[in-house]
């Protein structure tokens, strides 16, 4: 492998890693979500960069996270639009396990924050310096 198909690999297995902390989930667990197509030590592999990931095993992975999209995982969509933080994984992961009312609240709280100007750093310390 040259460099870049190593950096390449590597930036998968992130990803990957990435997604699978996202839900909380250990090597077995995942490799039990896969119902044993996958073991946790191939998956280690494949997060370290050891192994490269193929079409149908990003496939298989993303159906058992849950999370991420199997394009996602082999990073073939470089658009900022689909490259997620592990905390925005994660806020996605929970969304997509509670209820409607739930998700409903959740929405409502995004769309309150979206219109509110971020806060001065100077006025937090200064509220910090009086004891609030």
């Amino acid at each position: 492998m040259n460099d870049s198909e190593q950096e390449l690999t590597r930036r998968i297995g992130l990803r990957l890693r990435a997604a699978r902390h996202a839900r909380r989930l250990s090597l077995a667990e995942l490799a039990e979500l896969t119902d044993g197509v996958y073991s946790k030590s191939r998956i280690s592999n494949y997060e370290q960069g050891i192994r490269r990931l193929s079409v149908e095993g990003a496939q298989s992975l993303a159906r058992a996270l849950g999370n991420v999209s199997a394009a996602y995982l082999l990073c073939l969509n470089e658009d900022e639009a689909t490259s997620f933080t592990e905390d925005e994984l994660l806020l996605l992961d929970v969304f997509r396990q509670v209820d409607a009312p739930s998700r409903r609240f959740v929405l409502t709280c995004a769309e309150a924050v979206q219109h509110q100007p971020p806060p001065s750093p100077a006025g937090n310390r200064g509220r910090a310096s009086h004891g609030d």
